[in-house]
């Protein structure tokens, strides 16, 4: 006897033979085989890209525990985010919320039906639009060390003088580096004003993520898929104006931070979704 299982939707889509034929080779989580769940509404067609997972893992109750396990959120978002690129490559994509199930099929096809217009519209706004993310962090070599600022051995002074002197040094080292990064948010934003469309900012970057850089940018771009090498040859260009930053470009992504899918109707809502989880996956730093 099979185990229950829950329909696990992981984006919106435009069916296409590309996507058909790349389909069977995909795989969602647990190596689940994808599948198309279509609409039965009027207009454009538009499929969800679902697959089988385990009722006892993706339950309510299992995901609220699952939350505090890092390991096994690390592989659901790290599969869903490989199966919305993959789409990506083939079809329009709208990506959903990580870990959004539904009790079946006909209640997922229910919930689709009911939002046709809301997706195809959002759909239609992304096609031939691509998500780049722009980062820029500050270096550890921006950060003078109290040897950079100590007094000159023709000037002798006090332990405690040395000091303040040295923390003096690195204040205005670091003002004149954040003024810097300043500086350069307002190049990319002129960058951007010409080749993007729509702007998502983000918060910085802390902690394991950045390593021994601070983040202080961390923006999300919608650009016409005609503009992206332009795009992208424009701030490296802009980049080497500041030496003393690292400004990063990431993607090309699927739109995860343009997605927002509209509210979930009142019937059928989804079985559960991740406590917590925003409502499209990010892609990894």
């Amino acid at each position: 006897m099979n185990a229950p299982a829950l329909t696990y939707v992981y984006a919106a889509t435009r069916p296409t033979s590309d996507l058909d034929a790349a389909l069977p080779t995909l795989h969602g989580i647990g190596q689940a085989p994808l599948r198309l769940l279509h609409s039965d509404g009027e207009g454009t067609p538009l499929a969800f890209v679902a697959a089988d997972v385990p009722e006892g893992d993706f339950n309510e109750t299992a995901l609220k525990n699952h939350f505090e396990d890092l390991d096994w959120l690390e592989y659901v978002a790290r599969t869903h985010h490989d199966v919305v690129q993959a789409i990506a490559t083939c079809a329009s994509v709208l990506p959903l919320r990580m870990a959004t199930v539904y009790q079946d099929d006909h209640r997922a096809r229910q919930a689709l039906t009911a939002q046709h217009h809301a997706f195809s519209q959002r759909l239609d706004q992304l096609r031939a639009h691509t998500e780049y993310g722009v980062k820029i962090y500050l270096t550890p070599s921006t950060t003078p060390g109290p040897e950079q600022a100590t007094a000159s051995p023709t000037q002798p002074t006090s332990p405690g003088k040395a000091y303040l002197r040295a923390r003096k040094a690195q204040h205005h080292t670091r003002e004149a580096v954040y003024q810097q990064a300043q500086h350069a948010a307002q190049a990319i934003d002129a960058i951007a004003a010409h080749h993007t469309t729509q702007r998502v900012r983000h918060a910085p970057q802390r902690g394991a993520l950045t390593a021994t850089q601070e983040n202080v940018l961390n923006d999300a771009y919608l650009i016409p898929d005609d503009q992206a090498e332009e795009f992208q040859a424009a701030i490296a260009d802009a980049a080497r104006r500041f030496p003393d930053l690292r400004i990063e470009v990431t993607g090309p992504w699927a739109p995860y931070s343009f997605a927002t899918p509209p509210p979930e109707p009142p019937n059928p809502a989804p079985t559960s979704s991740l406590p917590g989880a925003p409502a499209a996956s990010p892609p990894p730093p």
